[in-house]
């Protein structure tokens, strides 16, 4: 029988963190779980390509818009599990026994967030986001995984390049809950541009969404 899981990475310059990335996922591969990696890149001009095709991923071409290059690698997977992941996001080691444990549901399940450094205030933004996602809410940077059929019947992911894990959660209302899983994402932009600074503008962004603001608008703005 054909390993259950389709594993889908969107990228843009994901650089050298999608090599950990991806060789987090080896511990799936060696479990029977995974049946195949497909990185869905929007044009990188650093060495991610080579790094995917290095790891035996299947890499196809999208417009870079994480919605849409989600829904053209979901599109094409062919395990009757999807798990989606960041390219900075890493699965923290033993995640298989509780995904196999998982999957005799028929719901999608998020990963706990963390922060691969940060401290106190990596703590308190990865707990807030945990937090968010018991009520619903999870980001892309935790993980998605659920059944295809699942997948198929909410509609899957929206052609749009900002809050694509907030439109999909919500059609996966009552559908979603916490798998004991770690996923461990990178803290690079947080501390660049301040932790409250990039958390007040993430909570802000979400509202925005939420109140009715277009996702094309927000990702413009977001960008600046």
């Amino acid at each position: 029988m054909r390993a259950p899981i389709s594993v889908i990475v969107p990228t843009l310059n994901a650089g050298p963190r999608l090599n950990v990335c991806l060789a987090a996922l080896m511990e799936g591969v060696e479990a029977g779980l995974i049946r195949e990696v497909i990185v869905s890149d929007g044009g990188s001009t650093d060495q991610t390509l080579d790094i995917a095709k290095e790891w035996g991923a299947e890499v196809i071409s999208a417009s870079p818009s994480r919605g849409g290059q989600l829904r053209a690698g979901c599109a094409v997977a062919q395990g009757a599990w999807l798990m989606v992941l960041h390219g900075d996001t890493v699965l923290a080691p033993e995640w298989t026994g509780a995904v196999a444990v998982h999957m005799q549901t028929q719901k999608a399940g998020w990963g706990r967030l963390a922060f691969d450094q940060g401290g106190l205030p990596g703590r308190i933004v990865a707990g807030w986001a945990n937090a968010r996602s018991s009520f619903g809410l999870p980001y892309g940077d935790q993980g998605l995984l659920l059944p295809r059929k699942l997948y198929d019947a909410v509609g899957g992911y929206p052609d749009q390049p900002l809050m694509e894990d907030v439109a999909i959660a919500r059609r996966l209302k009552g559908q979603l809950v916490g798998l004991d899983v770690k996923a461990v994402t990178s803290c690079k932009k947080y501390r660049r541009q301040g932790w409250i600074r990039r958390g007040s503008r993430n909570f802000w962004t979400l509202i925005r969404y939420a109140l009715g603001a277009d996702a094309e608008t927000l990702a413009k703005t977001y960008a600046r």
